[in-house]
């Protein structure tokens, strides 16, 4: 249930608000809009009628129940509003969200070691990047796959941060490391197979930096919601979700489908920003300047495209990552479209 203040409604009388729905055991959230002050309410709201709430002041404008099981996550709870995650990194902010231009992470899928880490960085932040990704710890399919270097790796990230500038996303597997990644990530990413691991997803919303959480690979989109809903509901407020390809019957062609169309759904269900994974989407790197594009052209807020100095040699997910040279290439091109969509930066870095 959300009350929608009117323009111009007093602090304290919001506050003065506030405390009477504590009172009655109800959660308040004060969100702070660009025109309006909607409080949303979270708790057992079922038997409320909203007409009696709206007698409280003639300042409540309307009193409004949200009704998808996703509350926090609802684009009703912000009473139509998008929300923008903004990021901090050594270059400065970054507001990811639906009203600003399109964010780009880019990186390997595994750091291996200093040079390749930092080699990449400053490669990718050339072309126009904004944060590396790497993993420390990688999920395998098979025990024997190569993981990550772990905590080693970690401080290589901390290198290629210093190096370039670029803010750090890197995956967090076990909520023990948690800690030693927030050090050095600025962005804590929540990968497919831990999308339902609420232990995990709980603590991930308990500490404050923003979160980037992956689709599942055969969750429906209720599901990645609830899953971002457990985040929301621990006190972090700033999630965004990365659609990175789900399971269908057809695996020969591409490693997974991307599923495009959650780019006008997830806009008509959630306030949060939306990120494309186009790289894990289709596991070709030939395939991935295409969806990319497509992506930008549908509305997406966000990319995260693998890039490897040499793939044929990769630890990991080498098919699916370009080389920086082709990356430059692909950055110049998506400019075009970002431009044409008005979701492009303005001022880039220009190209050796």
């Amino acid at each position: 249930m959300i009350v929608v203040m009117k323009v111009g409604s007093p602090a304290d009388e919001i506050e003065r608000i506030s405390q009477e729905f504590v009172n009655w055991g109800l959660s308040p959230e004060k969100i702070v809009g660009k025109h309006k002050v909607v409080i949303g309410l979270v708790g057992e709201t079922a038997s409320l009628d909203p007409l009696q709430i709206q007698e409280i002041s003639p300042w409540i404008e309307t009193v409004l129940r949200v009704e998808q099981p996703f509350k926090r996550a609802s684009l009703e709870y912000r009473h139509g509003e998008y929300s923008e995650v903004i990021i901090n990194t050594p270059n400065g902010p970054v507001s990811v969200g639906k009203n600003h231009p399109v964010a780009v992470v880019a990186g390997p899928c595994s750091v291996e070691n200093e040079a390749m880490i930092v080699e990449t960085a400053k490669r990718v932040k050339a072309a126009g990047a904004k944060f590396l990704r790497g993993g420390a710890y990688k999920p395998r399919t098979s025990p024997y796959a190569f993981q990550g270097h772990g905590e080693s790796a970690l401080e290589l990230l901390a290198a290629a941060r210093e190096a370039s500038g670029l803010g750090i996303i890197t995956e967090v597997m076990d909520a023990a490391d948690l800690d030693k990644i927030g050090e050095v990530a600025d962005v804590i990413q929540v990968g497919a197979r831990n999308m339902q691991n609420f232990s995990l997803l709980k603590k991930v919303g308990a500490q404050d930096k923003p979160v980037l959480l992956k689709r599942g690979m055969s969750a429906t989109i209720d599901e990645w919601l609830m899953a971002a809903e457990y985040v929301l509901a621990a006190g972090n407020p700033n999630v965004i979700l990365c659609e990175r390809g789900i399971r269908t019957f057809d695996g020969k062609y591409t490693r997974n489908t991307l599923d495009l169309s959650v780019l006008p759904v997830l806009r008509s269900l959630t306030h949060l920003p939306i990120m494309i994974d186009p790289s894990h989407g289709t596991g070709k790197s030939d395939y991935v300047p295409s969806m990319a594009a497509a992506a930008i052209a549908a509305g997406t807020d966000s990319l995260m495209i693998e890039v490897h100095p040499n793939p044929a040699k990769a630890l990991s997910d080498g098919p699916q990552s370009l080389t920086p040279d082709k990356f430059d290439r692909v950055m110049q091109d998506l400019s075009i479209i970002g431009k044409t969509v008005n979701r492009w930066p303005q001022a880039e870095v220009a190209l050796a």
